[in-house]
Parts: C-alpha cells; structure tokens; sequence
C-alpha cells in the first residue's frame, strides 16, 4: 500500500506542477502571444488568466498601450569631426492588438530594437555627420525631435504596418568641456544684448506712450476749446436775439403808447367838436353870466350889452376854429 500510495502522490504533484506551468496570467494592457516548437502560433489572449500546453508552449506579453523606449548614451560625431553624446533620447510608441501578430511574426516579440533602438542610432549619426557643432548644438537641435519622429515612422509604416511613433523626446547633447564654456559665454553675451535691446525697445515704448498722450491731451484740450468757443458764441447771438426781441419790444410799445396818445387826442378833439356847438356855448355864456350877475348903472348899459353881443360872436367864431382844428388833426 505504501508504493501505491507514493505513486499517486507523485502523480498529483506532478500533475499540479504541470498545471501551474500552464497557467499564466495577461496583465491589463498587454496581449499574449505563443510559441510551440519556436514556431509563432496564431492565438492572442487578452488580459487575464490562461492556459496553456506546458514544457512545449511558450509565452510572451506584448505591451498595446502607449510605452516609452528610452535609448542612452548616443555617441556621434559633427562634420567638424567633434564627438557629442546624446544621453537619452526616448521614444513614446504604441502598437494596436490587431497588429500584434503580424509585427511579432516579422520581427520577433523584441521588434522594437530594430525599429526603434537601432533606428535611432542610426539616424542620429546621420543627422550629425552632415551638420557642423553649431548646427547640431544650437541652429538645428530643436528639429531633432520632429525628423527622429517622421523618419521612425516612415520606417514603421514600410516594415511594421501598424506601429505608431506618437513622440520623440531627447536631451541636450553633451559637447566637450572648453567649448561648452565658450558656448555659455557667448550666450551670456546674447543675453545681454537682448536685455539692452528689450530695454531700449521698453524705452522707446515709454517715449512713444508719452507723445501719444500727449498728442491725445493736446487734442482732448483744442476739442474743448472748439466746444466753449461755440458755446461762448452761442451765447452771444442768443443775447442779440434777446436785444433784438427787446428792441423790437420797446419799439412796438412807444409805436402803441403813440398811437395811443393820437387816439385819445383825436376822439377829445371829436368830444369838443360835438360839444361846441353855437347853442352850447350860447348856454355856457348864459351860465358865466348866470354864475357872474353884475348890475349895472348908468346910461351907456346899451352899448355895454352890444359889446357883450359882440363877444358871445368872438366865442363861436372861436369853437368854428377849434372844430376845423381838431379835424385837420384826425385827417
């Protein structure tokens, strides 16, 4: 029975060390891919526990989210014949599931060496060696990363359909000690000068803020001049119309007062005409007398009677010329 009873626990160990080399697991983000015999098998698994044939099957992850390949210590030489050194330069890339197989089969589960690694270093030192220090340095280092970028992917979309180069990223260069320094130096020395030329820019701004304030103060002021000069000569044609309105005013009231006074002076004219008639003065005379009784005494009372006569003929002959009067006046 003891035989018996190792051999079954052989058997089960066995069988659970088999089990567990067949059973991986696919992290998120990654597919996996089998080989059998080193031949490429045509499964993909997505993330998760699986299993497989142990001992005969292998398996490999292959990332489809965005990764970063970081490439160091670039060496490479200018046309000038000056070694620099690029320390890291990193490529972000994506490869899609769909496209998994296909690049995997012609480029093995590390295709990113040759199509990325390699390429790099390759077109690093051809984008030196047909551009002096100061070109690689200074002129032309900021298109470093747009031609790395457009040369990975034109390589990509001939060898490997399917891989995306999403960006390029590299690091300043490092350049020999003494010309590091001159360059700094001369930096220094743009430096300043670009500080002088903002300076005098930030002057000459200044100046040219103050004339145009100027230019507007001036011309803020003659519109106010215009403006109290059109108001100063409003003012004065309305006081000449008001002169005028009063003159024409004042005339109108001594023309009214004088045509008045006529009319008041005529119709009294009028009033004395109608009065002074021969029966009236006869009365007013009669009256005076009436008013004025005298006796007289002697003998001569009948020549003083004619004489009295002869003055009440006096007084119509007076009024006859105080109507013809007063009628020449109203003609």
């Amino acid at each position: 029975m003891l035989p018996l009873a190792q051999s079954v626990g052989a058997v089960l160990i066995a069988g659970a060390a088999l089990f567990l080399a067949a059973l991986h697991k696919v992290e998120e983000g990654h597919v996996g891919v089998y080989y059998r015999g080193g031949a490429l098998l045509d499964d993909i698994t997505d993330p998760g526990f699986h299993l497989m044939m142990p001992l005969i099957t292998s398996f490999h992850p292959v990332q489809t989210t965005l990764q970063s390949d970081v490439v160091e210590n670039i060496a490479c030489g200018t046309s000038g014949g000056v070694m620099i050194y690029f320390e890291k330069i990193e490529c972000v890339n994506q490869l899609p599931r769909q496209y998994v197989h296909d690049v995997v089969r012609n480029h093995s589960v590390f295709y990113d060496k040759p199509l990325i690694f390699d390429k790099i270093h390759h077109e690093i030192n051809q984008f030196c060696s047909g551009q002096t220090l100061q070109q690689v340095y200074i002129d032309e280092f900021a298109t470093v990363d747009d031609r790395l970028q457009n040369a990975l992917q034109a390589e990509a979309d001939k060898y490997a359909p399917g891989l995306q180069i999403r960006a390029i990223r590299v690091s300043k260069p490092k350049i020999p000690e003494t010309i590091r320094q001159n360059y700094e130096r001369t930096e220094a020395e743009k430096t300043k000068l670009m500080f002088a030329v903002q300076e005098q820019k930030v002057v000459e701004k200044v100046a040219e803020t103050e004339r145009k304030k100027a230019v507007i103060e001036a011309e803020k002021e003659a519109a106010l001049s215009a403006i109290r000069f059109e108001q100063q000569v409003k003012e004065k044609e309305s006081l000449k119309e008001m002169a005028r309105i009063e003159d024409e005013q004042h005339v109108a009231r001594v023309k009214n007062n004088a045509d008045a006074e006529l009319y008041a002076a005529a119709k009294r004219a009028e009033a004395n005409a109608l009065e002074l008639t021969p029966q009236f003065l006869e009365l007013r005379r009669v009256e005076a007398i009436a008013q004025n009784t005298k006796v007289y005494f002697g003998e001569r009372i009948p020549t003083f009677l004619g004489s009295t006569a002869m003055e009440g003929s006096l007084a119509e002959k007076a009024a006859e010329k105080e109507k013809a009067g007063s009628k020449d006046r109203k003609q």
